[in-house]
């Protein structure tokens, strides 16, 4: 979920004044600073063009070794986690709920990354995001080579909607693989905007994973390169997930990168689930004290059948918590 520049004529209303006075989140939102979004997340670079955890497996650290993680097999702490995964969502499914198969994972690295003991490879349930510079996707091949999941991008801002996602999300569903959308947070338009954008583009299905809210900094954007203040960037996120979850009835799960997290997300909204970027480290070192269920390890996946780098993702527990998981979090 790398964002990048793209030519298009974009037009810009600016009303820097105004920030500077705004206190409330319903101040804050009340901006209209809408030009056109102009970047495209991907996993690529473009040629233009966790729930009951008691039994689940993870990486832990000693702590007292910094520069070299010692690696064991240890459950996380429950009342940390069972908090997070209990308030992921309001609704649970019924007891008919069917689990899907795991498939180990069989992707390669084009940059493979030595996390030495604290190696992806070591949890059980893996899964990939997409956009629109994977192309066409053969989503059972995917499928067999170990995508468990996918998280597909739908909306960008408050007007892109990504070309693929249609095409993504009925073949991903038809393919057995458990998928949910996400959208790419802008911040030059108004969080409830944005919000009204992703409900009206992505359905609200049977099955479907949380949706996802994705926070990074535009910095290649050609029109757009705000960097808000913590306390804005905080309040245009909550009016987006509020907005989000009283539609889908999910609690929207928070994927970012470090250099965002720390200018923003430290200590903050840890009532919701988390998906963290490190592709060079065990997010334990990146993001200490988070707890997080989704880890995106690499941008430079290879998956046989399939022409184009993905990203590559693992799920914080085993495949009978990710069954657990599922079975409160998904429609």
């Amino acid at each position: 979920m790398r964002s990048f520049q793209i030519k298009s004529l974009v037009s810009t209303l600016l009303m820097g004044s105004f920030l500077a006075g705004c206190n409330s989140s319903s101040a804050l939102d009340s901006m209209r600073e809408m030009p056109r979004s102009e970047l495209t997340t991907s996993s690529v670079t473009p040629l233009e063009p966790a729930v009951p955890f008691d039994e689940t497996s993870v990486i832990a650290f000693d702590e007292t070794q910094v520069d070299a993680p010692v690696v064991q097999v240890a459950a996380l702490r429950p009342e940390r986690v069972a908090n997070v995964a209990a308030s992921s969502s309001k609704s649970t499914r019924p007891s008919s709920f069917t689990k899907p198969k795991v498939v180990p994972a069989n992707f390669s690295d084009r940059k493979p990354i030595d996390f030495g003991k604290a190696n992806p490879k070591l949890f059980e349930v893996h899964g990939v995001d997409v956009s629109r510079w994977q192309y066409d996707i053969d989503w059972k091949q995917l499928r067999s080579r170990g995508a468990n999941f996918a998280f597909i991008k739908a909306t960008e801002g408050g007007d892109h909607l990504d070309p693929m996602f249609r095409k993504n999300w009925a073949a991903a569903k038809a393919a057995g693989v458990p998928r949910g959308a996400y959208h790419f947070f802008y911040w030059c338009r108004v969080g409830e905007e944005q919000a009204d954008w992703f409900i009206r583009n992505v359905p609200k299905e049977e099955g479907a994973l949380p949706p996802v809210i994705d926070v990074e900094w535009n910095n290649e954007s050609r029109n757009c390169k705000k960097r808000p203040s913590r306390a804005v960037v905080l309040a245009k996120m909550k009016v987006f997930m509020e907005k989000v979850e009283k539609r889908y009835g999910q609690k929207p799960i928070i994927y970012t990168a470090p250099d965002f997290y720390e200018d923003n997300l430290q200590g903050q909204f840890k009532e919701y689930p988390f998906w963290l970027r490190s592709v060079a480290a065990h997010p334990k070192k990146r993001y200490p004290n988070r707890d997080w269920i989704f880890w995106q390890y690499s941008g430079t996946g290879l998956s046989k059948g399939h022409g184009t780098e993905i990203d590559l993702n693992v799920f914080n527990g085993s495949v009978k918590g990710w069954h657990a998981w599922l079975g409160k979090n998904i429609h």
